[in-house]
């Protein structure tokens, strides 16, 4: 692997020969609406880029990114929704090169997690203001991912929730869709292995993260995506009303406690099991089953963050 310039080296490069390359998933919430939209606006702030690409086929995502990335971008710019983004996460992780982010999707957690603009102009501002900071990539056995693990009722949201309900009513759609499926869905229990020490819980829903945001709402309110931690936590028990609740408080309110205060398990590596086994659901996309080692690899990925971001 070649060696990385300093992040300070990093963004004056950004600044200075304003090489960036372009992929739009235009199949995202709004993508295709925005397209020419994104692209004027890049070249608006004095930038060339090297490639502008669109990717209506999502089979074609991967290898779109690599035909962006072999142009030899300083910045590679993607606009989509997580899972897009979670894709390119995958192509820039250890590489000199940043990612800049375009929220272009349902939820935009990743985007929330990096403190990021969710309006156009102001997203697309940061890649002339903003620096290059490292942040964390999670691994799920040897898949990366950038923001979230979780089994149990979202594996199902996932295959479930409607297009069209997505574009109507935005976030709500996933608690909606879980409303649905709650009432026939078995507790399952995990056992999480964090440091020697085994925990073990019964529940509907267990998701373990990196980013700040799940659903569009913060997991925690001292939560962060460059702290080196994973953090697991369940939504409810094994009780359906009490998972309901906390559904509703969620979708209504977004409150979270403190890491400190709430039922959460943090650790650098995670060995999780479940009874039964159960597929995974990781930054939407369901591949994997348990059990799995979960771990976190500090500043493993470059990204493109406003000035204040806390770069640790």
């Amino acid at each position: 692997m070649a060696e990385l310039r300093t992040k300070d080296e990093h963004t004056a490069a950004i600044r200075r020969d304003r090489r960036v390359a372009v992929v739009v998933n235009t199949r995202s919430r709004r993508g295709r609406r925005h397209y020419f939209e994104v692209i004027e606006q890049i070249h608006n702030l004095g930038f060339e880029p090297l490639a502008e690409l669109s990717v209506y086929n999502p089979k074609r995502l991967r290898d779109l990114l690599d035909t962006a990335l072999a142009t030899d971008p300083d910045l590679l710019i993607v606009g989509g929704g997580d899972g897009t983004l979670s894709s390119a996460v995958r192509h820039v992780a250890h590489r000199d090169v940043a990612l800049g982010v375009l929220p272009l999707g349902t939820t935009n957690n990743f985007a929330r997690s990096l403190g990021l603009p969710l309006d156009l102009a102001g997203a697309i501002k940061v890649f002339d203001t903003g620096k290059v900071a490292d942040i964390d990539l999670g691994l799920a056995d040897d898949r990366p991912f950038a923001n979230l693990a979780s089994f149990g009722v979202s594996v199902e949201v996932a295959g479930k929730v409607k297009p069209w309900l997505k574009r109507i009513v935005g976030r709500p759609a996933y608690p909606l869709t879980a409303l649905t499926i709650l009432p026939g869905h078995r507790p399952f229990r995990a056992y999480i292995t964090v440091e020697g020490e085994r925990h073990e819980l019964l529940t509907h829903q267990l998701n373990i993260a990196n980013g700040r945001f799940h659903g569009g709402w913060q997991v925690a309110k001292d939560i962060s995506i460059d702290n080196g931690m994973l953090v697991a936590y369940q939504l409810g028990s094994g009780k359906k009303l009490r998972l309901l609740g906390e559904t509703l408080i969620r979708a209504t309110t977004g409150r979270w406690r403190s890491l400190a205060g709430g039922p959460f398990v943090m650790g650098r590596e995670m060995l999780l099991e479940t009874d039964p086994p159960m597929a995974a659901d990781v930054d939407g996309e369901v591949r994997l089953r348990t059990p799995i080692r979960l771990r976190v690899v500090p500043n493993g990925v470059r990204v493109m963050v406003p000035a204040d971001f806390e770069d640790r």
